[in-house]
């Protein structure tokens, strides 16, 4: 049966993998929904609008839209259906993606309604993160050393630690 903290890290990645995919095809088509995808396109408007230096580099709100939305689907899809270590390597993107989101939206004076989202993803982003790289708890198996037919624990796991009373 798989450990609690298993179900805990595919069950986040599965739910974070789906949203952020979801939500990087709506800022990326208006396929799925025009209305969400027109507020997407005037939120990046501002956005670039309180960045000059975004036009300086020659950032246009459409390339800034396109290319976050476009990596929220790849980070998402390797968070839904990718094992291992890249895993945490998109999750590691998509929490300075939503750091960096959190910024703009500080940035042009929105309410916290409206990135209120993005805090909440940021927080299930960062647990997700520190869950995955605890490491995983192994109960440590009894050694025992046979003497004269008697088993006893080795000396080192039979004295007490150093600093600690044994109590019986």
């Amino acid at each position: 049966m798989a450990s609690p903290r298993t179900i805990t890290i595919v069950a986040l990645s599965v739910a974070l993998g789906l949203f952020f995919v979801f939500m990087g095809t709506i800022k990326l088509t208006p396929r799925l929904s025009r209305d969400a995808y027109n507020e997407m396109k005037r939120a990046y408007k501002s956005y670039v609008r309180a960045l000059p230096m975004l036009k300086k580099m020659g950032v246009s709100s459409i390339i800034l839209r396109k290319s976050i939305g476009a990596l929220e689907v790849a980070c998402g899809i390797v968070m839904t259906l990718v094992p291992g270590r890249p895993k945490d390597v998109a999750n590691f993107l998509l929490l300075l993606l939503v750091l960096a989101v959190l910024f703009f939206h500080q940035l042009v004076g929105d309410p916290l309604k409206r990135y209120a989202h993005a805090l909440v993803f940021g927080i299930l982003l960062t647990c997700r993160l520190l869950i995955a790289r605890q490491p995983e708890d192994q109960v440590p198996e009894k050694r025992t050393l046979s003497v004269n037919g008697d088993e006893q624990p080795l000396l080192t796991e039979a004295a007490p630690e150093k600093g600690k009373i044994k109590v019986s």
